[in-house]
């Protein structure tokens, strides 16, 4: 069996949702089971509902409510049963009250309102094959992926998870069934409902995909696989044909958009492929994620991440003593911050952050032990491939490449697979452009 996962944007609307069925129509044979996101949009319509509601904007939040319903309403017209949705939303409606009276949108809350995209556009894809003559079924993901009771970033459980796959959803695919399930929505063994987290959609995909032994990963979304570089950033990326699994974590971790990092670690412990396709698109010939890939050039794709903070360091009380990095991370860890990059003297630590919510605490916390300077606006590049480190003079090829960027701080060697530096945000389009016309010509 494979794993097929769409994302919002293809199934936005009943003619993309008609797409899907077309593809999946034709990977019958090898039993796919379905996973998809909400529909687009929707999970930012919802967050909107539950913060207006909890604001006491009770009569904002139910029109931003209705509007949603109208818009599954229309979507689902063809298929004439518009009464499968009206339960899913009565619920949603007695949620918006509740939030209204209690004033706040608790992490558990916010995944309660979140849940529903999924819940919905699930039933309605699966309803969807069936009007086109699939044989589909439907099965609630709450009741197959069980997490802990981090809520809004929940962690599946695979023992647990793996038992209910195989008990709820494996039957019906060795009976010749498309099974369809919502992606980034759980439940903690009581049954409270969970949410995944950013990217939770493809970490769904993956975590059923290894609990079913999947010969296969399809990640479809509107682009054409894993490009060289953001399209956004630079407009003449192209597709990447292959990638090795470690490199496709480096670059989802330095910000590429088409998959998140943890969906990369499930397929890695089972050696599952997985491949990155465009359902606008599906006669293109994507991406493939697997342990091994063939060599390429000097790097494999270029990723960016904006939106950065550095942080500099300066040593006041605990110069040339020994725990001054250690205690640097201690008040990270302790405010659940995680840094993307460091570089370091005797005497100084600078580092990265993209998280910035707990940074006054952090930085109230440094100043006792050190000097701290905060400076917004940057970006971070990073270079991506197997090739980084045994090739001689790669970094004076990078450096000359952008040598009218004023780089602020470099990172190599950590790891084998990239080179990265941090550079002014106003710079990312220039730099990406003169790397990519250097390196993927």
């Amino acid at each position: 069996m494979i794993v097929m996962k769409f994302g919002g944007s293809s199934v936005e609307s009943a003619a993309a949702i008609e797409r899907v069925a077309k593809i999946v129509a034709g990977r019958r044979r090898e039993r796919p089971l379905v996973i998809v996101s909400a529909m687009a949009k929707t999970t930012d319509r919802l967050v909107e509902i539950g913060e207006s509601a909890a604001a006491g904007r009770r009569a904002k939040a139910l029109r931003l409510l209705e509007a949603l319903r109208e818009f599954h309403d229309r979507e689902t017209a063809a298929l004439g049963e518009q009464e499968i949705l009206r339960p899913i939303f009565e619920e949603l409606t007695e949620l918006v009250h509740g939030l209204a009276v209690l004033g706040e949108l608790t992490p558990r809350a916010r995944d309660a309102v979140m849940s529903y995209g999924e819940r919905l556009s699930s039933l309605i894809v699966a309803r969807y094959f069936a009007h086109f003559g699939l044989l589909a079924v439907h099965v609630d993901s709450q009741r197959c992926m069980i997490t802990d009771d981090r809520h809004t970033q929940a962690q599946p459980l695979d023992a647990p998870t793996r038992a209910r796959m195989k008990k709820l959803a494996a039957p019906q695919i060795a009976a010749g069934k498309i099974v369809v399930m919502g992606g980034f929505i759980g439940a903690t063994r009581s049954g409270v409902t969970t949410t995944l987290g950013r990217g939770g959609s493809d970490y769904s995909a993956a975590i059923f995909g290894a609990a079913l032994g999947a010969k296969r990963i399809e990640i479809w979304t509107d682009v054409d696989g894993v490009l060289t570089a953001d399209p956004r950033v630079y407009a003449h990326a192209k597709p990447v044909p292959q990638i090795s699994f470690e490199e496709a974590a480096e670059l989802a971790y330095f910000g590429a958009k088409v998959l998140h990092p943890a969906t990369i670690l499930p397929a890695i412990e089972k050696n599952i492929p997985v491949q990155v396709l465009n359902s606008r698109r599906p006669e293109a010939k994507g991406t493939r994620i697997a342990r091994r890939a063939a060599a390429a050039g000097q790097f494999r794709a270029i990723a960016c991440k904006r939106n950065i903070t550095l942080v500099d360091i300066t040593s006041t009380r605990m110069l040339m003593a020994y725990g001054f990095l250690a205690r640097i991370f201690q008040v990270f860890a302790a405010h659940h911050t995680s840094v993307d990059m460091i570089a370091t003297t005797e005497v100084s630590v600078s580092l990265t952050v993209d998280d910035t919510r707990h940074l006054k605490p952090i930085v109230a916390e440094l100043q006792r032990i050190a000097r701290v300077e905060v400076s917004g606006g940057k970006a971070i590049v990073c270079l991506v491939g197997d090739n980084v480190r045994p090739t001689p003079g790669i970094s004076g090829r990078v450096f000359t490449a952008i040598r009218d960027v004023n780089v602020i701080m470099i990172s190599q060697g950590a790891s084998e697979r990239n080179l990265s530096f941090v550079i002014a945000e106003t710079d990312l389009p220039r730099a990406v452009r003169l790397l990519h016309e250097a390196f993927f010509k």
